[in-house]
């Protein structure tokens, strides 16, 4: 599974990169050196194929009081967001991830709307990593999360003009969603099971005599 892997590769060391990686736009002191690697591996091979410019923002915490309204968080996010992509070159893709915050996004110039499905690769392949609830350490879970994020929006980008990528990370990164989707599923299910049983216990226990009620209670039912 994709995760483990990424975690536990990332886990084994604690190097930090202060970043001369041109495609780590910021990396938040969080962002492993071997991610940084990987990442500078796809991202030449996307410039040099898909003459497309990926980069990747990564903050611990970019500043905004995660206690203040929401429109006015909104609001200054938007303001982060133009101030990251102001001196960006046509056509690009940026991963965003504030982690105090609790924020990801991907902002990306107009004529790559069509082909980056945000919400399905931030839903699929970013949020189960830095959700997970293990051991590992945030560098661990940021590293994966940012990476798996980078390469399946490289994936998207090749596969729209049929080519395929050398760097590729592969079928890994959809196991990981297809995981959490599992899991997400299995836990509505159990839910929508649990009320039923609720709503059946209740129209049991309505539907019951007096004395049938003062029989279960002496049996401890």
């Amino acid at each position: 599974m994709k995760s483990k892997i990424f975690l536990l590769l990332f886990g084994l060391t604690s190097l930090i990169a202060n970043s001369t990686n041109t495609y780590v736009l910021s990396d938040g002191g969080i962002l492993d050196q071997r991610a940084q690697e990987k990442i500078k591996e796809i991202g030449d091979e996307v410039k040099e194929k898909l003459h497309i410019n990926m980069y990747v923002d990564l903050k611990g915490n970019n500043g905004i009081d995660v206690d203040l309204p929401r429109e006015n968080r909104i609001k200054l996010m938007r303001e982060k967001e133009l101030m990251i992509i102001k001196n960006l070159q046509a056509p690009y893709a940026v991963l965003t991830l504030a982690i105090d915050q609790m924020y990801s996004s991907i902002l990306m110039s107009d004529d790559l709307k069509n082909i980056i499905d945000k919400d399905e690769i931030l839903g699929g392949y970013v949020i189960p990593l830095l959700a997970s609830k293990d051991k590992n350490t945030l560098t661990a879970k940021a590293s994966a999360a940012t990476l798996n994020g980078f390469a399946e929006i490289a994936d998207t980008l090749a596969e729209s003009k049929n080519i395929k990528l050398k760097s590729s990370i592969g079928n890994e990164g959809k196991i990981t969603s297809t995981v959490w989707k599992v899991f997400m599923y299995t836990m509505v299910v159990f839910g929508i099971l649990s009320y039923i049983v609720i709503i059946m216990r209740e129209k049991k226990y309505k539907n019951m005599t007096k004395e049938e009620l003062r029989k279960l209670e002496k049996n401890g039912k």
